[in-house]
């Protein structure tokens, strides 16, 4: 019973042939025991194998104290928590959202920019009158059917007329001492000076017309220049738009609100409105703004009605519900954009600036009228026109370029 297998088993572990003796560990120094015995040139007792399978370890904790380390929520590496540093957090939280505002903002500034349809150049329109103090737009709306199908022509009662043809037009004058937007009636019997053709290159001989004539005869750059020779203002920026643009603008913004005194009805623009507020989709705006034959004053009354939708019109654009919404501010800004002919000065900065003129002008802010008119007379022709009452529009003309308060009193 006490005779030992032959060989020498020592320091071979349990199977050895006798007890192992005590055996004396190193000493294990600081940043030396995430080292392999084998760089170090040190004894391995296990020969590059780890009893517990990891190759060329030895078994043994490398120093870590267990229960610390990356297990806290602190920062102070003895195991004690730690409260959170919320102002940090709110700060970084803060400058994300400015640079997400910041980026946004920029982005929605070039993409809107990229879009303008700059197509009017002035610097076509001849003999100009020297400018004045605040800022003159010309707003145009006309029958243009660009870009209607017939199912569209036929829904907003447009018809299938070929070209474009002025149906309003505006004067806004943008100044220090109040807004004023001054409707310039179709009928009015002008003077329409000579013009060389931008297109034709021809010249174009001084006639008497109505004032919607000199855009059918020559495009915005004659009537730029028919304004500004009839009125001696002259005029900074230019924008117009279309039946099909002004529609798709109102069906963006989800509709205007428009309230009656009395019952609205127009057989030939699709007018029927029965009297107080209704929300007025694209078709049924477009319909009120070319009512005409039962407006009250005929062109006149259809002159104010405009001034009176267009205002509504900027003031829903700029409403939080639409400017903090990005899913219906960016489809009205595109939708209202794609169809906005401007000047080739026109910057987003004027035509902001135009709609929040337009938009004060709905809460009473500044002054709403007609070019003064004498009234109607039967035109060479045997047309009906309207005269201008020249002493009134001159003393407004002026007053405007001067950028003082208007005091000529509306009819």
């Amino acid at each position: 019973m006490t005779d030992w297998p032959e060989g020498n088993r020592y320091g071979q572990g349990a199977g050895a042939a006798r007890p192992e003796g005590p055996r004396a560990m190193r000493t294990v120094r600081p940043g030396e025991a995430s080292v392999p015995p084998q760089s170090r040139g040190g004894y391995d007792p296990y020969g590059g194998h780890a009893p517990d399978g990891g190759p060329g370890g030895h078994g043994y904790s490398q120093g870590q104290v267990y229960g610390g380390g990356g297990g806290r929520r602190g920062g102070r590496g003895d195991g004690v928590r730690t409260a959170p540093d919320w102002g940090r957090r709110i700060k970084v939280g803060a400058i994300t959202l400015v640079l997400v505002l910041l980026v946004t903002t920029v982005g929605t500034y070039f993409w809107a920019d990229s879009k303008m349809r700059r197509e009017v150049d002035l610097s076509k329109v001849e003999e100009r009158p020297e400018g004045g103090k605040g800022t003159n737009y010309l707003i145009v709306g006309s029958d243009s059917r660009e870009g209607l199908t017939r199912e569209d022509q036929k829904r907003l009662r447009t018809g299938s007329t070929d070209g474009k043809r002025t149906d309003s037009m505006m004067l806004l004058h943008v100044g220090s001492n109040g807004n004023s937007m001054i409707s310039l009636p179709r009928d009015s019997w002008v003077t329409i000076p000579e013009f060389t053709g931008s297109s034709s290159g021809k010249r174009i001989p001084a006639q008497q017309q109505k004032l919607n004539a000199a855009f059918s005869i020559e495009g915005p750059e004659l009537l730029v220049r028919t304004v500004e020779f009839n009125t001696g203002l002259k005029i900074d920026h230019y924008a117009e738009i279309g039946f099909g643009g002004f529609a798709n603008l109102v069906d963006a913004l989800g509709g205007v609100e428009m309230c009656f005194d009395k019952p609205v009805k127009d057989k030939n623009s699709g007018a029927d409105f029965a009297q107080g507020c209704h929300d007025l989709d694209g078709a049924q705006s477009l319909a009120f703004v070319r009512n005409r034959y039962n407006a009250e004053g005929g062109d006149l009354g259809r002159t104010k009605n405009q001034q009176k939708f267009l205002a509504a019109l900027a003031n829903e654009s700029a409403t939080p519900g639409t400017v903090l919404n990005p899913f219906k501010l960016y489809p009205t800004i595109g939708a209202g954009l794609d169809s906005l002919i401007v000047d080739e000065d026109m910057s987003l900065f004027n035509l902001l600036s135009m709609f929040w003129a337009m938009k004060g002008l709905s809460g009473g802010d500044g002054v709403q009228m007609n070019m003064p008119v004498t009234g109607s007379f039967t035109a060479p022709g045997g047309q009906s026109a309207l005269k201008w009452d020249m002493p009134r529009v001159t003393q407004l003309m002026n007053e405007l370029k001067n950028d003082e308060k208007v005091t000529v009193k509306p009819d």
